[in-house]
């Protein structure tokens, strides 16, 4: 549920036969050869994505739903703790280990990616990934920003080889445009500004894992909840496990340069900006008018 769009945009529609943006994504994998899709989601909204997927992905592409949740009985702690929103993004991936038993890649629902990450990624996972050797599409900073507000990026520490040897989840990065009258991008953390370089690679959540990442992501979010239990708004995110494997040294990440432009909906503001790019792109030829 998004707290900064006010609605569940995951399953609005914004294509020209209201189509979402995970439909898009969807069509894009389908395209670049992926067979299966996993809706992880609350239960409560299972039913509203079932009615809208289901009938329309039949025979194009396998589709299986978790359930995320705040039962953590079956991750051996054995404490009920109260809280609003589930625990995060690392939590989410982690609660489908028992459907995913291939390499496979992570998206969110309300991000759109473009096909030629799709297919990077595909190729990746088919001819690369190994338990050692995992990967993320690494976007250009300024081509993935909101006019509307701040948005939270992972920002990627990479070496000469395209490698990742680091990546911070910054949650407050925006446009700022400088007393000089310079537009520049900066994150804010603590209540201090700092400027981030506009060609820096980020991930977009857009990562290719091995299922060796969830034995991983149990150890780091057990420690995790220890450490947060009385801290209803921490978020166990995906870069923490990511980093967790650089650091330690146990995988490299390969970051894969794609020159797509991202977008997506953070802010409501944003909506009328993701239904102009659709419909340019459709007029290009790029999407048919109806996906599905």
């Amino acid at each position: 549920m998004a707290s900064r769009y006010g609605s569940m945009k995951q399953i609005d529609g914004f294509g020209p036969h209201n189509e979402t943006i995970i439909d898009y994504s969807i069509f894009d994998a389908i395209k670049a050869g992926f067979g299966k899709v996993v809706f992880i989601v609350k239960k409560e909204f299972s039913e509203k994505f079932k009615q809208i997927f289901d009938e329309k992905l039949n025979g194009l592409i396998d589709t299986d739903y978790v359930y995320q949740g705040f039962d953590l009985r079956k991750y051996g702690i054995e404490k009920e703790i109260v809280r609003e929103k589930p625990w995060g993004t690392g939590h989410a991936v982690l609660e489908a280990r028992d459907q995913i038993h291939e390499p496979f890649c992570v998206i969110n629902a309300d991000d759109f990616y473009g096909y030629e990450a799709f297919h990077k990624m595909a190729e990746f996972l088919t001819k690369e990934v190994r338990d050692d050797y995992m990967a993320l599409m690494g976007y250009r900073l300024d081509r993935t920003l909101s006019e509307n507000g701040t948005v939270s990026r992972g920002v990627c520490e990479v070496d000469a080889e395209n490698h990742m040897t680091a990546v911070n989840e910054r949650t407050k990065i925006y446009w700022k445009t400088s007393e000089e009258g310079k537009r520049e991008i900066v994150y804010e953390e603590n209540g201090v500004e700092t400027e981030l370089s506009p060609d820096r690679r980020v991930s977009m959540n857009f990562w290719g894992f091995t299922p060796k990442v969830f034995a991983v992501a149990e150890k780091l979010f057990k420690e995790f909840v220890a450490l947060n239990e009385h801290n209803p708004k921490a978020e166990f995110y995906i870069p923490k496990v990511a980093d967790y494997l650089a650091q330690s040294g146990e995988t490299t990440f390969r970051v894969i340069p794609t020159s797509e432009k991202w977008f997506g909906v953070t802010y409501k503001e944003d909506k009328a900006v993701v239904q102009k790019n659709i419909s340019e792109l459709v007029a290009k030829g790029v999407y048919p008018e109806k996906l599905f």
